[in-house]
C-alpha cells in the first residue's frame, strides 16, 4: 500500500479532519482515504436540463426555483 505525507499541513485544516474523522468513527487516515476516494472516484452532479429524453426543451427559460415553490404552494 502506498504511503502519502502532506508537509505544510495547516493546524486548522488538520483539526477539522480529525473533528470530522471522530464524527464518522475513523481516524484521521481513514478520514482522508475516504475523502480523496469520493474526490477521485465520485461522478459529477448532471443538471435535468443536460439529460437526454426528459423533455429538456419544456423547461428551458424556466426557472426551477420559482416552478418548485409554485408547486410546494399549489399542495398547501
Amino acid at each position: 500500500m502506498a504511503t502519502l505525507n502532506v508537509k505544510g499541513l495547516p493546524d486548522a485544516l488538520y483539526r477539522k479532519l480529525q473533528k470530522r474523522a471522530r464524527a464518522h468513527r475513523r481516524s484521521v487516515t481513514q478520514e482522508v482515504t475516504q475523502i480523496l476516494e469520493d474526490a477521485v472516484s465520485g461522478t459529477e452532479p448532471v443538471s435535468i436540463l443536460d439529460l437526454r429524453g426528459l423533455g429538456k426543451d419544456a423547461w428551458r427559460g424556466v426557472d426551477a426555483a420559482s416552478h418548485v415553490d409554485a408547486e410546494r404552494r399549489a399542495w398547501d
